[in-house]
């Protein structure tokens, strides 16, 4: 049970005997440390779901003290409750109506008076909180000692100083949320004007009848007083329409005017911002001091002198770029050939023990085939996640950001922008949701549609396949590079286009903190890693399982099913007829070429007359500029569905081809005997730009504002990719 939003000073509520957990709301800005915190606390054992209504992430952690249960609640990072995007409003409706006990907020020690200005806000919703100090590592080298006795005192709450990655008091802290004896007691003052202010709108409620104040339930006269004079918005809902309303207002008015002449403003958010600032400067200052003087050049000072470098800092970032996809080839090679072999290990079981051809077929061709020719690139993912977490655990994505700001302005994006598309070259799911970041409509709508010309990982897989049979192993972390790259580039001059013609407006300024260099958590990496991993197999086991099954069926059975089965008789006989007019010599040393020969023409005329070859056949001619052939064609079309599902489809179509060589032959084989280079070429370009799948344009929809932006992202990308590929396939051609 949770304690209510209105209870009463020095009210305790003891959740330690509670049947349920101790349910905790955990919260705080941006890049102090709250994931750390609790996985520290934790042990990583969380679940990521959603919140309800929502596609906003949601992690829950849940852990052990004795016989009590602690389940937390992760809430979005957020500077302040009267925010905009979607996440922050996630986390200010959360702290406000949600099912809780206690606010666990995680301070950054080293920049006290900015973290505590949050937690005046915090302090007016009157629920029970505990205060962790992270980072009070950081804060020692710097100089800097807090006495969070006195700070608890100040505050009404509890601090506890902690050290996530030191593992430092952090013991403390959960004894200190499995006590469960909360209280709530609010220590927020404010300017001698507004106290006063308070005090008269308290007084006038004092006289108001009992009846009259019914409406406010059990709630304290300051507290409903603070949030009448400052406009929130559900107290006067309660009074709106009621007598009480009309008598309040003139009370109200006066109250107000002292504090209006004295911040010479009648915004009340300005004024209570500045109440804020002002109590977070006098409890920091009551409560921290410099022992000693801060180094002239900290690490990270000295660091940024390099990483932000106005010459030296972008080509550092593009070197890092080069190597992060040079490992995701040359690291991820030998183990995409190990569970390869694995693979074809399983199929020759499959084929050498199941009797029945169909079972043998749909096992080994539609589910081994299909699937495993996906999973086998998941040490490629996991590479390329892992770079990409440990650039952001350690600092650098932020500064990335700020290194790119004017260098995107130039092509009409905002800076923070960047963070959405560097998020784009993992999943473009989450990439489209990040763009809640941008306040701007326009910024926004313009950084959704650039999204998808960086290349997801849902890509990687179809972009290691085919650069690896064309390019070769010593060129192939290049040509990777240059596809990332290349898609970029050309993102970037869309986004020009589409800010010259049709969003117009003027640039708004980039204003973004960074965040101390830290030596990365391996725990919360790995979690990041893994989690992108389990997402990936979850996929290769179900959705892609389904389309591999599919295009199994409709590649396995055909229209014309009794020509086919005529043609073989007459086949049989014809072979019966030629065999008796050779010697046995001849017939013994042609028999199995033959036989493999014959076998391999009767299933590529099974394959081109089934219902996915007659689809294929009509869709071919659309890419017959490429030079395509109708395989590759329906590989294009099913990707729509998932990008992971052209790699599928490709294993399933071309394994008959690779069952006519004389050696085991793998999928690169099939595809460099099937693909002329500039075709090859061409349906990597096409890759590269055209429609997001299916479950990033549902998002892209509810984030762009309707279904008309849908259908917009699909012309616009198709067009796009259409275009980069004839220019791929004729100017590789020319080349070659």
């Amino acid at each position: 049970m949770a304690t209510k939003r209105g209870c009463r000073d020095n009210d305790a509520v003891n959740t330690a005997n509670h049947d349920g957990a101790i349910k905790v709301a955990l919260v705080g800005q941006p890049n102090v440390g709250k994931s750390s915190v609790l996985n520290a606390i934790s042990g990583s054992k969380a679940r990521v779901g959603n919140f309800p209504g929502v596609t906003v992430e949601k992690t829950v952690a849940s852990l052990r003290r004795g016989n009590t249960i602690v389940e937390v609640t992760d809430l979005p990072g957020t500077y302040s409750l009267k925010t905009y995007s979607q996440e922050e409003k996630i986390t200010g409706e959360f702290l406000e109506n949600g099912d809780y006990d206690v606010i666990l907020q995680v301070v950054e020690s080293a920049n006290l008076e900015r973290n505590l200005t949050f937690t005046a806000e915090l302090l007016r919703l009157n629920r029970p909180m505990i205060i962790a100090l992270n980072m009070i590592d950081e804060a020692r080298k710097d100089g800097i000692e807090i006495d969070e006795k006195q700070l608890s005192v100040i505050l009404g709450a509890p601090c506890v100083k902690v050290s996530a990655t030191k593992k430092e008091g952090l013991q403390t802290l959960i004894d200190a949320i499995a006590g469960g004896d909360f209280k709530t007691s609010q220590k927020l003052a404010f300017s001698d004007a507004t106290e006063t202010a308070i005090a008269e709108v308290a007084n006038f409620l004092a006289s108001c009848g009992e009846d009259e104040r019914a409406v406010f339930s059990d709630r304290d006269l300051r507290s409903i007083a603070l949030d009448l004079i400052f406009g929130e918005e559900k107290t006067f809902a309660a009074i709106h329409d009621k007598a009480l309303f009309a008598r309040l207002q003139p009370a109200l008015n006066a109250a107000l005017e002292p504090l209006y002449a004295k911040y010479e403003t009648r915004d009340l958010g300005a004024i209570l911002l500045m109440e804020n600032r002002a109590f977070a400067k006098g409890a920091a200052q009551e409560t921290s001091r410099q022992n000693a003087p801060k180094a002239k050049t900290s690490l990270t000072d000295k660091a940024d002198r390099v990483l932000l470098h106005p010459i030296l800092g972008l080509p550092i970032f593009l070197f890092l770029m080069w190597a992060l996809f040079q490992a995701t080839f040359t690291l991820g090679e030998p183990l995409m050939g190990v569970i390869e072999y694995g693979f074809d290990a399983l199929s020759e079981i499959v084929n050498a023990n199941v009797a029945n051809e169909a079972i043998r077929g749909l096992l080994s061709d539609g589910i081994i085939g299909g699937v495993g020719s996906v999973i086998v690139f998941l040490p490629n993912i996991m590479i390329l996640f892992l770079g990409i977490a440990l650039l952001e655990t350690t600092g650098y994505m932020a500064r990335a950001a700020f290194l790119l700001d004017g260098f995107l302005h130039r092509f009409g994006l905002h800076g923070k922008s960047f963070i959405p598309l560097i998020s784009g070259f993992g999943c473009s799911v989450p990439a489209f949701m990040a763009t809640r970041v941008l306040k701007n409509d326009r910024d926004r709508l313009l950084t959704l549609f650039i999204i998808n010309f960086m290349s997801c990982g849902a890509r990687l897989p179809v972009y290691v396949l085919f650069v690896g049979a064309f390019f070769g192993a010593a060129a192939a972390g290049n040509a990777l590079f240059g596809i990332y790259i290349g898609g970029a580039i050309v993102g970037l001059v869309m986004a020009k286009v589409l800010r010259s013609f049709f969003l117009r407006g003027p640039d708004e300024p980039f204003v973004m903190e960074l965040p101390r260099y830290r030596a990365p958590s391996l725990l919360l990496v790995w979690q990041m890693v893994w989690g992108k991993a389990k997402m990936y197999l979850r996929k290769a086991g179900t959705f892609i399982l389904a389309a591999a099954l599919l295009i199994w069926f409709a590649s396995s059975y055909s229209v014309y099913e009794n020509q086919i089965a005529a043609e073989t008789t007459i086949v049989g006989a014809t072979a019966e007829i030629a065999s008796d007019q050779r010697t046995t010599v001849e017939i013994a040393s042609d028999q199995g070429a033959a036989e493999k020969a014959e076998k391999a023409r009767l299933a590529q005329l099974q394959l081109e007359n089934s219902y996915l070859g007659a689809a294929g056949k009509i869709i071919q001619p659309v890419f017959a500029p490429f030079d395509l052939d109708w395989k590759a064609s329906v590989a294009l079309v099913t990707g729509l569905a998932a990008k992971e599902v052209i790699v599928s489809t490709l294993g399933v179509l071309y394994s008959i081809d690779m069952d006519t060589s004389e050696e085991s032959e793998t999928l690169q084989q099939a595809l460099a005997a099937a693909f002329a280079l500039p075709s090859a070429v061409a349906f990597l370009a096409f890759i590269m730009f055209y429609n997001p799948c299916l479950a990033a344009t549902v998002v892209f929809k509810n984030e762009a504002g309707g279904v008309k932006y849908a259908a917009l992202l699909f012309v616009f990308t198709t067009i796009v990719a259409y275009a980069a590929a004839l220019v791929a396939f004729g100017v590789t051609s020319l080349l070659v």
